[in-house]
């Protein structure tokens, strides 16, 4: 009888030979497709990684797209990843209460975009890691900003187009302005009788001289440094038309309102305006400013001003002024004040009302033996004051809303009015002998900078800089 083969004795080239064959072809095809899934796979996760929403092979027409998200005040993604000579699309939404725009290297991209609007821009070829970031002022130093890295470039770094930094203007505070100068006037004018006070006020960008030589694109409210100073009388109704005839967004904010944050106080664009309007309920000096995101770059960039509300008992004196304290942080020459020196509490000067010792130039002149009331405010926005006037004591003083030292039998004097930023009061005092009576912070450190003045109290000689 014929044996049945097994299969370890099959002889090459039959049936079961070409069977296994056929089996190790699957198996290397099966290998093969699974490599290339993994590959495709993992470009997926890398492109998703970096924020972009598609991608192709650098170079050969490919496209990598990119969708970026604006708000208040931030940009997402924070950083994306693409290749060298690649075209990019950026797809801008904006998710802010505020316009914004996103360009690259702060010069190719959007223009403005409204609220919820949505603008979209193609970059062709990148070949440096650089920035993008939103080119309204102070928005790129708050936070609005891209890193773009483009890998198989010879940078190593994003921000590859990015400039040094302007530094900015200096400021000599041994010089003296011009002989056309003019100080703000200090003097301040008794509460108007009527009880409703309509009021027009404008929002601009206006170069302005901060101390001799030196000129900022300050951000105003009438085109002034501080705004200007308003006044009324417990319960007066104050309807306040504010109109942007500035290049961005502004705004502004009454201390001595007691409205909804969202309505009255809301940004408006340029051209647009809006009515603000509250009944004086409290008494004070209250600041006003405009609270547009960034509001420090706003307020830092001289968008601030006093409102005063007659306490129902004020007696009469011989002369009110009012001086307003602030710092300065100055940008290039003729250009805005610098956020990031702003946030990092880094003034150049500390001036009253706007510019840098302007009250040693034109001293404030009284009489001796006159009662004198000084409203002061600190408007900051960073350092606090403790405002003094050399050679007299303070016999009346007012602070945040009640008086805390009076002429009476204790006779108590101040020394001093201390003030942190948005606080204010007033003071009153005499000059008991004709002469010349400095005015300062008695945070001397900033005397130096800018924080000083003079009363001239009857016919004196000015005299040179004493110790103070």
């Amino acid at each position: 009888m014929e044996q049945a083969r097994s299969p370890e004795h099959e002889v090459p080239g039959t049936a079961g030979d070409a069977s296994r064959r056929d089996n190790w072809v699957l198996v290397a095809v099966t290998i093969s497709v699974m490599c290339l899934l993994g590959t495709l796979v993992g470009v997926g996760i890398a492109v998703r990684s970096d924020g972009s929403g598609s991608a192709g092979a650098a170079g050969g027409g490919a496209v990598q797209v990119v969708e970026v998200e604006l708000g208040d005040l931030y940009v997402k993604p924070a950083s994306i990843t693409v290749p060298a000579g690649i075209e990019v699309t950026f797809k801008v939404k904006n998710r802010g209460k505020m316009q914004h725009d996103f360009k690259v290297d702060g010069t190719e991209g959007t223009e403005m975009i409204d609220p919820e609007g949505v603008a979209e821009f193609t970059i062709d070829g990148l070949t440096d890691s650089t920035q993008a970031w939103c080119t309204v002022p102070g928005h790129k130093e708050a936070g609005m900003l891209m890193s773009i890295k483009v890998t198989g470039s010879n940078s190593t770094t994003a921000g590859g187009g990015q400039t040094a930094a302007a530094k900015g203007a200096t400021i000599d505070f041994n010089a003296e302005p011009a002989s056309d100068w003019k100080p703000f006037d200090p003097e301040l004018a008794p509460a108007p009788g009527a009880t409703e006070h309509k009021i027009a006020v404008t929002a601009e960008e206006t170069v302005l001289e901060v101390a001799p030589g030196v000129t900022q694109e300050a951000w105003t409210f009438n085109g002034q440094m501080p705004g200007p100073i308003l006044r009324g009388k417990l319960g007066d109704l104050f309807t306040v038309t504010l109109t942007n005839n500035g290049k961005m967004g502004h705004s502004i904010d009454f201390h001595a309102s007691k409205v909804a944050w969202n309505d009255e106080m809301r940004t408006i664009e340029p051209g647009e305006s809006l009515v603000y309007q509250f009944e004086a309920k409290y008494a004070g000096i209250f600041m006003y400013h405009c609270g547009t995101a960034p509001a420090l770059h706003h307020i830092g960039n001289g968008m601030f001003g006093a409102l005063i509300i007659d306490p129902p008992v004020l007696p009469e004196v011989d002369h009110e002024y009012v001086l307003v304290q602030s710092e300065i942080y100055t940008g290039p020459e003729g250009k805005p004040g610098d956020l990031t020196k702003m946030m990092g509490e880094a003034w150049d000067a500390v001036v009253f009302n706007g510019y840098v010792s302007q009250y040693k130039f034109a001293p404030i002149r009284v009489e001796p033996d006159e009662r004198v009331r000084v409203w002061v405010l600190d408007a900051g926005p960073n350092e606090n004051s403790s405002f003094h006037i050399v050679g007299t004591i303070f016999d009346t003083v007012f602070k945040e809303g009640t008086r805390i030292l009076e002429p009476d039998d204790r006779r108590g004097g101040a020394q001093t009015l201390d003030l942190q930023p948005a606080q204010g009061g007033y003071v009153e005092f005499t000059f008991d002998e004709a002469g010349l009576y400095p005015i300062v912070t008695h945070k001397f450190a900033n005397v130096g900078k800018g924080a000083l003045g003079l009363f001239q109290a009857g016919d004196v000689e000015p005299a040179p800089a004493a110790g103070h």
